[in-house]
């Protein structure tokens, strides 16, 4: 039997968003762009170069981004700010509460080189805690799709949608495997693989490795779930629920802290809705540090082999 999911080629995510921004840069004459002096590293030199009215280089000065976008909407506009995922979040997080999220203004917050797939710039850079720290303000979306394609596609959808939103993307090159034409559903998860025997919820750069993962469970005769949880926030509760009532048990997968992120908003839902097994593949409570993206990956517990790992103790557990 041919592969479900078979990659062309191989694509950086941060790629997509720059061809989404650039898109929306024809098609919405509202879109304007905001930059803190990473225009390049964001991939936003073709909306600079085509729109130089609507693009806002703002320098290394995020929380004055921050203030300026929010002030941009007030006029109609819908400003994508951009920079690293550490600058969008963590470096600016008042200016968010309080301009953004408080005053719930039509702000796209669009982070690069999020997690630990920055690699050499180490645990500085490395941000591991920002999808607890935007899902935990009120009235903030937060997206975190898996591959080139799902991130033009998020990048498209969010400015239709009214209201702040938090996009998450990355570095890496890495496998471009979703429908180039697809409609990206905010708030909705995607069933990737059935399976009956254990759900394996996933985000970002860790939906790969589950599907990787599903081929080695089912030569071990287990059938895997596969859902691609692009939205942590609103999360898709009736997809993660109407999955664990039929397996279960449940591993969550994600290139995040497991403390606030992915793995902890599946778990509250299963203790309020039904109570099962639950396996998190997440960063540990820890820092990252220096290293090639893969090596971090593998050092950390975030690849293939572990959240095989995972769903097997996850399947074990069940009474």
């Amino acid at each position: 039997m041919e592969k479900k999911y078979v990659p062309k080629e191989k694509k950086d995510t941060r790629s997509g968003f720059g061809a989404g921004l650039h898109e929306l840069g024809k098609s919405n004459p509202n879109v304007v762009a905001l930059c803190a002096d990473l225009t390049g590293s964001l991939k936003m030199d073709a909306f600079q170069k085509d729109f130089p009215e609507r693009f806002y280089q703002v320098g290394i000065a995020e929380a004055n981004m921050i203030g300026v976008a929010a002030g941009l909407t007030i006029g109609g506009k819908i400003p994508f700010t951009g920079t690293f995922a550490n600058f969008s979040t963590g470096r600016v997080y008042d200016q968010i509460r309080q301009s953004v999220a408080y005053s719930d203004k039509n702000v796209k917050i669009c982070a690069s080189h999020a997690g630990l797939t920055l690699g050499e710039d180490g645990a500085t850079h490395q941000i591991l805690e920002d999808i607890g720290l935007m899902k935990m303000l009120p009235g903030m979306t937060v997206i975190n799709p898996c591959d080139y394609n799902q991130t033009k596609a998020a990048t498209l959808a969010i400015a239709e949608h009214h209201g702040p939103v938090y996009l998450r993307f990355g570095r890496p090159s890495v496998p471009n495997f979703t429908p180039a034409d697809q409609k990206f559903e905010i708030g909705k998860g995607i069933v990737l693989e059935q399976g009956t025997d254990v759900s394996i919820f996933c985000t970002g750069h860790l939906v790969w490795k589950a599907l990787e993962a599903w081929e080695i469970l089912k030569e071990k005769g287990i059938s895997a779930e596969i859902i691609n949880i692009h939205t942590i926030k609103p999360l898709d509760t009736a997809c993660v629920l109407s999955s664990v009532r039929k397996t279960k048990c449940a591993v969550s997968a994600e290139e995040h802290n497991r403390l606030g992120g992915l793995g902890e908003s599946i778990a509250g839902t299963l203790t309020a809705e039904f109570p099962a097994p639950l396996e998190m593949v997440a960063v540990n409570d820890s820092f990252g540090e220096s290293g090639t993206p893969d090596e971090l990956m593998t050092k950390y517990g975030l690849d293939t082999r572990n959240i095989v790992e995972a769903a097997m103790k996850a399947v074990s557990r069940k009474g």
